[in-house]
């Protein structure tokens, strides 16, 4: 799955979408890095298809199941990294940036978003470090997140033998 990294480099902060091998397969390129100057808006869409817009030009949409590379419309390109399922981050950019808009699914959509805005606004209490990561993953020296018991898979009693 897709992960939307903020990261440092020679050219100060930037978003990363970087994708899964077969992503990348599908999509023709690794990643995707733009300015986070260029960032207008971050948003959620539970529903991924309606994250999308346009036809596609570059990847692989398998209608139902997933959809990556970039997509053309009326307002330029898009790049979208969506799984069924999933909810969708928005990032909404300016020009030059290569492309319109940037839709990447990830399981935490809502707190990656808001955690983006939170850099964007410069609320962060603190510095980010060079890498400083907004979806799913986790950042090096830190701690995956765990599920809450409600959430967490439970076992079906076995009612085909007697214990």
């Amino acid at each position: 799955m897709a992960q939307l990294v903020v990261e440092r480099d020679a050219d100060g902060w930037g978003v990363v979408v970087r994708l899964a091998w077969w992503e990348a397969l599908l999509a023709r390129r690794r990643e995707v890095r733009v300015p986070l100057s260029r960032v207008t808006a971050t948003g959620v869409e539970p529903d991924w298809w309606r994250a999308m817009r346009g036809t596609p030009v570059v990847g692989r949409c398998r209608p139902g199941r997933f959809s990556v590379g970039e997509r053309e419309h009326v307002r330029g390109r898009d790049f979208v990294a969506v799984r069924a399922g999933v909810p969708a981050v928005l990032v909404d950019l300016r020009a030059p940036a290569p492309f319109v808009r940037l839709v990447v699914s990830v399981p935490d959509a809502g707190q990656a978003a808001t955690t983006l805005r939170r850099h964007l606004d410069g609320d962060d209490g603190e510095e980010p470090g060079p890498r400083w990561v907004a979806s799913g993953a986790t950042a090096p020296g830190t701690r995956p997140q765990t599920r809450s018991s409600s959430s967490a898979p439970q076992e079906l009693p076995d009612r085909g033998r007697e214990p």
